[in-house]
């Protein structure tokens, strides 16, 4: 140190001299000038100077010269004692990735001794050689687990200057974030998640029971409950008669995931003399930032989980949603409560707009137009302007849109494409959707985000993917099509209700193509509202003829169902012809033709369109083609589902469809 401060002080010393040496320089000139004889006298002391000056720059410059030599030792011993005592695992590699050095805590994360000129892939499988930085200026980053132990890697490419050139080498360290981890992990273990418990068929369950054991299956469904929140070290609190909140650590998520929600079948299992089960709905929110946020996504799972028909349990991780149960067909309920709110509601929407935009899914059928017919003159009925958003018919309907566009009874503006009705679109526009709830689906996604007021009816069990910011919701499936909700709907909407026969026949083949000919999926109110349909001047014989198959559709029916593959026990996979006008209505055909084979529970018909193949799938109830198609991306009911595929053949979209066959036994064989 005092040598340090000793050449410090000799550098300010000599800078200042090299200011007196030229000074005496210019001093010694200037006599030589005047007088020659005191020049040279002058001259004489300026050399002597001189060579103490430059005696002086020699002797800094040695003793810097040693200083840094000693000070280069110094931070060489320094740099080693440091790479060996550097508290992190550590490691020097070639350009090939093998091992040069490394230090004692490296050799200790391994395990054993002399691992020089190894690959480090072969001592840290995960680290990837190719995969390390080739610019010195990046850091690479790698993440991975090794002897059950959490590490983060970091590698930087070095250059170096060797008798051979410059040449490259790769230094790695790596943290041990074990600890970190295992506490984040704990913390979200003992995050407290939010669950929502609906009784879905409170009042019929109820109702068909004996009075004195009301209460006795009322404490057995808390009990029930009770032993759940027990199992889970959670706390329930029943604050209406058929809703529950449940509250219970995050690490108790995985022990009910497991189980699928066993609950669902053990209050199913409760039978006390009701003639119904009764079925539970769950609603469970999971990585809310807090107790509020997770409230919302529990409120998300639980309408979600409602709105697929109920008996079933639906997890909200954030933006992505979980399905467990929903193994049983929905229950009608007989009461019109909600569909007389639910007119009102609409009523009064109407009223408030100018103008009416009604839209349905691509490749409408019948259904889809019946119903939005239906709404239609619910408009009118209200003197409100309306159109229905069509861009393209298909087969099935043709017969009905016909007849729609010869009617004097319309105008010509009742059918608009998308760019018209985007045009309409304002904030005093009311869009109405029918017969189906999955923006991607829509006839128009577009006018979404056009439009502020937007009202759904839909019979068809609602997926992760949904219109979420509808004023208006009416999604129930256990309806057996839109076409008999919006029947409902016009009943409650006027005192007196005149539909034209043309209308009242379009709201009656909806019905009756979406159960069969009365056959699938009727209810009471089912027959209720063709009735009212019949009153108003439906005919039976009309609406046959909207079905009429000419000879190349019927002769491709007959060839899916022909060639049929049985695969496992009584699953029917087939292809119909896409040579024919609508290869995906004919498929959906012998996909209910399929179903009258004995034997036959579930039948799967493929058809490719424009690049695209369909997927119709029926079954009798035993198998749930619902969560078959929610495998593959679609969706649908219990009874009828179907999905599509993009870029894909039907020899690969077979392929998967056997593989989710399988996957749907096995977990119903878990079960």
């Amino acid at each position: 140190m005092k040598k340090k401060i000793f050449l410090i002080k000799r550098k300010s010393l000599l800078q200042w001299s090299h200011c007196y040496i030229g000074i005496l320089a210019i001093f010694a000139f200037i006599i030589f000038i005047q007088n020659w004889k005191v020049g040279f006298f002058a001259i004489g002391i300026f050399l002597v100077l001189g060579l103490i000056h430059i005696y002086h720059i020699v002797q800094y410059r040695r003793g810097m010269v040693d200083y840094l030599q000693t000070l280069q030792g110094t931070i060489l011993s320094a740099e080693n004692n440091m790479l060996l005592t550097f508290p992190f695992p550590y490691a020097i590699l070639d350009v090939e990735g093998k091992i040069q050095w490394y230090n004692p805590k490296f050799e200790h994360l391994i395990g054993r001794n002399n691992i020089f000129h190894q690959t480090i892939e072969q001592v840290l499988p995960d680290l990837v050689f190719s995969d390390f930085p080739q610019k010195e200026e990046e850091i690479w980053v790698k993440h991975f687990e090794y002897d059950h132990h959490y590490y983060k890697a970091f590698t930087q490419r070095m250059l170096k200057n060797s008798d051979d050139g410059i040449e490259a080498f790769f230094i790695l360290y790596l943290l041990d974030e074990t600890q970190n981890i295992q506490l984040k992990t704990q913390r979200i273990l003992q995050q407290t998640l939010v669950g929502l418990i609906y009784i879905d068929n409170y009042d019929e369950v109820l109702q068909s029971l004996e009075e004195v054991k009301r209460p006795i299956l009322l404490a057995l469904i808390d009990r029930k409950l009770n032993a759940l929140a027990g199992d889970v070290e959670g706390i329930i609190k029943k604050y209406e008669r058929d809703k529950y909140l449940l509250l219970f650590p995050y690490q108790h998520l995985q022990v009910l995931e497991e189980k699928r929600f066993e609950i669902l079948d053990t209050v199913r299992e409760i039978h006390i003399g009701n003639n119904l089960p009764v079925t539970l709905s769950i609603g469970i929110g999971v990585k809310g930032k807090d107790l509020p946020q997770s409230m919302d996504y529990a409120r998300a799972a639980i309408d979600l989980a409602l709105g697929r028909g109920g008996d079933q349990a639906v997890i909200k991780n954030v933006d992505k949603y979980s399905f467990y149960g929903g193994k049983t067909k929905e229950v009608e309920k007989s009461t019109r409560v909600k569909a007389r709110i639910k007119a009102y509601a609409l009523k009064e929407l109407m009223e408030e707009s100018e103008r009416v935009l009604i839209m349905g899914h691509k490749g409408p059928d019948v259904d889809c137009l019946g119903a939005a017919v239906g709404v239609y003159r619910g408009a009118a009925l209200l003197n409100k302007k309306a159109h229905i958003v069509l861009n393209e018919t298909t087969t099935s309907i043709d017969a009905l849109y016909d007849k729609l566009r010869k009617s004097e009874d319309y105008e010509d503006d009742l059918f608009v494409n998308s760019v018209e009705a985007m045009g309409f679109s304002g904030p005093k526009t009311l869009l109405i959707i029918v017969d189906v709830n999955r923006p991607s689906y829509l006839e128009c996604p577009e006018l979404l985000e056009l439009s502020k007021n937007i009202v759904v009816f839909d019979h068809h069990r609602a997926s992760a993917e949904f219109i979420q910011n509808a004023v208006l919701s009416y999604v129930e499936p256990y309806a057996s099509s839109t076409c008999e909700m919006i029947t409902e709907i016009l009943q409650y909407m006027t005192d007196k209700v005149k539909l034209k026969p043309l209308e009242a026949d379009a709201l009656f083949a909806g019905i009756t193509v979406d159960t069969k000919n009365f056959t699938i999926k009727t209810g009471v109110r089912t027959f209720e509202a063709a009735a009212f349909l019949r009153r108003q001047g439906a005919d039976s014989t009309r609406v046959k003829m909207f079905f009429q198959n000419d000879m190349a559709s019927y002769r491709a029916r007959a060839s899916a169902v022909k060639d049929a593959e049985i695969y496992q026990e009584g699953m029917a996979i087939s292809v119909c012809p896409s040579d024919i006008p609508n290869p995906a209505l004919t498929a959906a055909q012998a996909a209910d033709e399929l179903l009258n084979i004995l034997g036959i529970s579930a039948s799967f018909v493929m058809s490719s369109v424009d690049r695209q193949v369909l997927m119709s799938a029926r079954s009798l109830g035993d198998i749930n083609v619902q969560l078959i198609m929610e495998k593959l991306g679609g969706g649908g009911h219990l009874t009828v589902a179907g999905a599509q595929f993009d870029n894909m053949t039907v020899d690969e979209v077979r392929q998967q469809l056997k593989q989710a066959i399988d996957e749907y036994l096995e977990e119903e064989n878990k079960a």
